[in-house]
């Protein structure tokens, strides 16, 4: 039997009477899905373009978030040896930066792997398991789940404007 896959964006409308991860699962890949919705399609100029006075650009978005979903998830809940913690200003200002080599699909690629990799990292684990953090002390799963929405939907909220300035497009989907 095939698996039946469902858009994201339906997420949190079919989890509505799901239990606490479920919910919170849902809404996390509603945002993640939204932000590729705002990327895609886009040429690389597009995605690229300083339409702000900061160096955020769509592309940049996509490219901080896909840091930020390695930081929180791998990094804090199930290390490797290479892992490090990025806990500085200049270190998350400098996620934003491009190289020569982003794309708009090498972005996306590289954040859908990021966004699994965060998935199956989470589900090894209760809500309420506990880890050290840098700066926090300890935090839980449910903490780390819940800041990812507020970060990854404050982001997709730029992008969404972004992509309006870009070419008018809006909305969630």
């Amino acid at each position: 039997m095939a698996e039946i896959s469902i858009d994201p964006t339906l997420g949190p409308v079919l989890a509505r009477t799901g239990d606490e991860r479920a919910v919170l699962e849902s809404f996390l890949d509603f945002h993640r899905a939204v932000l590729l919705r705002k990327v895609r399609g886009l040429a690389d100029a597009d995605a690229t373009r300083r339409l702000v006075p900061s160096a955020t650009t769509l592309a940049g978005l996509v490219r901080h978030l896909t840091m930020v979903e390695r930081n929180w998830f791998p990094c804090l809940l199930a290390p490797g040896p290479d892992d490090v913690y990025l806990t500085t200003e200049e270190e998350a200002l400098a996620s934003f930066a491009l190289t020569g080599e982003d794309t708009v699909e090498r972005l996306a690629a590289d954040y859908e792997r990021a966004c699994a990799r965060s998935r199956e990292v989470a589900a090894r684990f209760p809500l309420d398991h506990v880890v050290p953090h840098p700066q926090l002390g300890e935090v839980s799963l449910r903490w780390i789940l819940v800041h990812m929405i507020e970060e990854t939907a404050r982001h997709v909220g730029h992008a969404d404007i972004f992509r309006e300035l870009t070419d008018g497009s809006t909305g969630a989907l």
